[in-house]
């Protein structure tokens, strides 16, 4: 038991295990058959959770108050304009692409603007911007259903090594996150802005280029999500990024991030993305709707938050 004590005490192990109990729960009722079809399903749809996922912890590694509401609409609007300009062009693919991380630039820039210049919590200043940017997104669709070039669309929707494509973008993202949180100087920035951004300020931290950065880097993310998304589901929709506010939100706290801020945790965010498609998907097998869905989302961000809130109050 001594040998598994370090384990069991890294947050993120939980969100993995509850991701095997109900992967195989899932397995046994439908026979077995479904098994590597149920794999590759929950690796593609999860990646995309990660992807904002990561964007949003970053965020809320921050600090109390810190988070971005306009993931939904950076989504929808990154997903429309990059396939409305790359026309179903292959040759334009990469074109469409920077200009997906462009708008995430500029979305980011707009949302640390409203916090920094004119005082607005995060909260108020995102969720203003969200609606700015869906009606920009509303303007430039006008209902229609763009569809992606023909060979982004096949990467999107294809396999690597039995992989989802999806999914090793999500995993090379996640690389680069861990890298820029464990091995840079600001991930330290972040974390101890995290913990006491008056020590930060104290410590000669740029707590204000740092949050910048941080926003705009969530962004851009929300942006990289919206193109793949809208590549893999064969065209941009203006609903497209709306299941992503409460995702984003869920997987950071399940998979073991701080809520209060000042600790990350990219593995757990994989678990609780992994483990979220897995719960819908046995609902569905059992025949439960989206409401169930839904209430059993926000019954399980309440007992982890209460789970964190009880280990710290011991500790």
């Amino acid at each position: 038991m001594n040998g598994f004590g370090p384990l069991v005490r890294k947050p993120w192990i939980w969100s993995f295990a509850a991701t095997i109990i109900v992967w195989a729960v899932t397995v046994l009722f439908t026979g077995g058959a479904s098994s590597l079809g149920l794999s590759q399903a929950a690796l593609t749809f999860a990646a995309f959770s990660v992807i904002v996922g990561i964007g949003q912890m970053f965020v809320i590694t921050l600090g109390p108050g810190n988070i971005d509401l306009s993931v939904p609409a950076t989504m929808t609007l990154s997903g429309t304009l990059a396939l409305k300009l790359m026309d179903v062009q292959d040759g334009m693919i990469v074109v469409g692409l920077v200009a997906s991380i462009l708008i995430g630039i500029a979305i980011g820039i707009g949302n640390y603007g409203l916090i920094k210049l004119l005082r607005i919590p995060p909260i108020i200043a995102t969720l203003s911007m969200s609606f700015i940017v869906q009606s920009i997104a509303i303007w430039s669709n006008r209902g229609l259903r763009i569809k992606p070039p023909e060979v982004l669309a096949g990467f999107s929707t294809s396999y690597s090594f039995g992989i989802p494509n999806v999914a090793l973008v999500a995993l090379l993202l996640s690389l680069v996150a861990w890298v820029l949180l464990e091995k840079s100087i600001y991930g330290r920035w972040i974390s101890a802005i995290g913990q006491s951004t008056f020590a930060a300020r104290m410590a000669g931290i740029p707590v204000d280029g740092t949050r910048f950065a941080t926003y705009v880097l969530c962004a851009v993310l929300a942006s990289i999500c919206g193109y793949l998304l809208a590549s893999f589901s064969g065209g941009a929709a203006l609903n497209m990024g709306a299941e992503y506010l409460l995702m984003s939100i869920a997987v950071v706290v399940i998979g073991g991030t701080a809520v209060a801020g000042g600790n990350s945790n990219i593995p757990g965010i994989w678990g609780a993305s992994l483990f979220m498609f897995l719960v819908v998907s046995m609902l569905n097998t059992y025949g439960f709707g989206a409401g169930t869905r839904l209430i059993l989302t926000g019954v399980i961000i309440i007992v982890v938050i209460l789970a964190a809130g009880g280990k710290k109050a011991l500790r």
